[in-house]
């Protein structure tokens, strides 16, 4: 007998991530009984319609959580937001913990405390989704010619890991690849490099995505 499947809501910034969550964390989550389900950020809502996708405001998307956590009370609900340019009004989000690592997590604390919902947990990237693009420079030979290619090599290679190439407004990810590839595709060519290279690769170099990964396996297969 197949073992049941667990639900996951992934509340996420946008088409970017959205394609990402289909694309790669599906059949890596499915293949151990878990689907993952993504909701694109409501910005707005009226009584017939909503806006999806961005983030200018914190309690517009705590609003959101709360009501998808609370409209599946038996399933586990986290989130893709970058971390780079959050909203202002985003709790802890002006903590000056100089280790990264240690600075993400006291944050994402205390939105969970913040939000108040037992099964929901809140996930940033580091510092945005792009970061992990760095994970195998090598892929980008898939979208760039050699001279690009070595150029991504050289950034990677001053960082500990992709996910401390940071959050200014010239060295993020982000405007790193749109400087160096004019006609660079969040959604098309961010879901193709991350097929390239894998989710395995990317856990590898990725500590922060990795912990965020195993800790949806571990709380679904552990959910009795």
């Amino acid at each position: 007998m197949k073992p049941k499947m667990k639900q996951v809501y992934i509340y996420c910034e946008g088409q970017t991530e959205e394609s990402f969550i289909n694309e790669i964390l599906y059949p890596y989550f499915f293949n151990i009984s878990i689907v993952v389900c993504p909701i694109i950020c409501s910005t707005k809502r009226t009584a017939i319609k909503k806006y999806k996708g961005g983030v200018s405001d914190y309690k517009k998307i705590k609003k959101e959580l709360s009501l998808i956590s609370k409209r599946h009370p038996n399933e586990y609900v986290t989130t893709m937001f970058d971390y780079y340019a959050m909203p202002c009004d985003t709790p802890g989000i002006c903590n000056n913990e100089p280790d990264i690592n240690v600075r993400i997590k006291q944050i994402e604390q205390k939105i969970d405390a913040d939000i108040g919902q037992r099964n929901c947990n809140f996930h940033f990237m580091l510092h945005e989704f792009e970061g992990i693009l760095f994970s195998k420079p090598d892929s980008f030979a898939i979208i760039a010619n050699e001279d690009v290619v070595n150029k991504i090599k050289e950034i990677r290679d001053k960082y500990q890991t992709p996910e401390h190439i940071n959050n200014s407004l010239k060295t993020a990810p982000s405007k790193i690849l749109e400087k160096l590839i004019p006609n660079y595709s969040k959604v098309t060519n961010g879901t193709l490099l991350s097929k390239e290279m894998g989710i395995n690769i990317i856990m590898e170099q990725c500590p922060h995505f990795r912990e965020w990964i195993q800790g949806i396996a571990h709380l679904c297969t552990n959910d009795k």
